[in-house]
């Protein structure tokens, strides 16, 4: 049964995952950090909501990443999400037509036969020619934005060369768009408790997320998934075992711990609905390892 009147907050969450019978909605247990009793809700799954999914390394052409990919299309037959985020690793080791089709168009190909579009980001290992590959999107582009409704604009970026040109881009992109969520996403994470997070990244990017009211970033390349606490009101998210999985490079002790998951291959499952982002990443057997919800940051008055 729902539970009515919850109330979320981005930073006072504690999430743990709830076991779900066969066909069942996806769930979610929220505990307060004040002593509460738990309380379950179901992802809303809402007729009109924005609905998506978010990929980090996936691309190895392994069983892990089939079947994963499998756990993907189930879900999609009652949560019919739009379109996939892919955030870079996405085709490792050799790149001819051959490996496109066994580590992408063939893991997927339930989701791309139901027009489900893949937008990717390029990582540090991926070719710079797959910004031209036609089912990643990129339009030849290594930074772009799209808008899948008029209140939500993604920013993929180029976070293996950002350059003064990308940055200069990236600045004018933000200042321009009146999107209520602005989300950005890219392969290097700026915030993690893994080796890969990248300080340098985080001080060119973070001051325009921060100034230009940026709420969500969508990372991979730690090979775990990771929800870090919120920093300067905005949410990070590491979602980089979708493929590649390394065990032991998440950091449990790590402050920046919100949530972490390093025992199986993970993605994302989103929802946006007014101002609340709905979160569940999902492992390959199908578990909710994580989930919750999050609002959108409100914009800076100018004075």
């Amino acid at each position: 049964m729902r539970t009515r009147g919850l109330l979320f907050c981005l930073g006072l969450l504690a999430v743990t995952s709830t076991a779900r019978l066969p066909g069942e909605p996806w769930m979610m247990r929220v505990a307060a950090q004040v002593p509460a009793a738990d309380q379950a809700v179901a992802l809303p799954n809402a007729a009109g909501s924005l609905k998506f999914a978010v990929l980090g390394d996936p691309g190895t052409g392994e069983r892990a990443q089939y079947e994963l990919a499998e756990q993907m299309a189930r879900l999609r037959e009652r949560f019919a999400f739009e379109f996939v985020i892919l955030v870079g690793g996405n085709v490792y080791g050799s790149e001819r037509p051959q490996d496109f089709l066994k580590k992408f168009e063939t893991p997927y190909k339930p989701l791309l036969d139901a027009g489900v579009a893949f937008h990717a980001a390029l990582g540090k290992d991926d070719s710079r020619e797959q910004r031209h590959y036609k089912l990643f999107n990129m339009g030849g582009r290594f930074y772009y934005t799209f808008s899948p409704r008029p209140d939500v604009l993604f920013f993929a970026l180029d976070s293996t060369y950002p350059t003064a040109q990308q940055i200069g881009w990236l600045d004018k992109e933000l200042q321009a768009s009146s999107a209520a969520w602005k989300i950005a996403f890219f392969h290097q994470p700026m915030y993690s408790s893994g080796p890969r997070a990248d300080p340098g990244l985080r001080s060119s990017l973070e001051p325009l997320f921060v100034k230009h009211n940026v709420s969500v970033t969508l990372t991979g390349q730690d090979h775990f998934y990771e929800r870090v606490k919120p920093q300067q009101g905005i949410a990070h998210f590491v979602v980089g075992s979708s493929g590649q999985l390394r065990t032991g490079d998440l950091n449990g002790a790590s402050p920046l711990t919100a949530k972490g998951f390093d025992k199986d291959q993970a993605f994302m499952a989103v929802e946006i609905i007014g101002d609340q982002m709905f979160f569940a990443a999902i492992s390959r057997t199908g578990a909710t390892v994580d989930s919750g919800v999050l609002r959108r940051r409100a914009a800076t008055p100018a004075f």
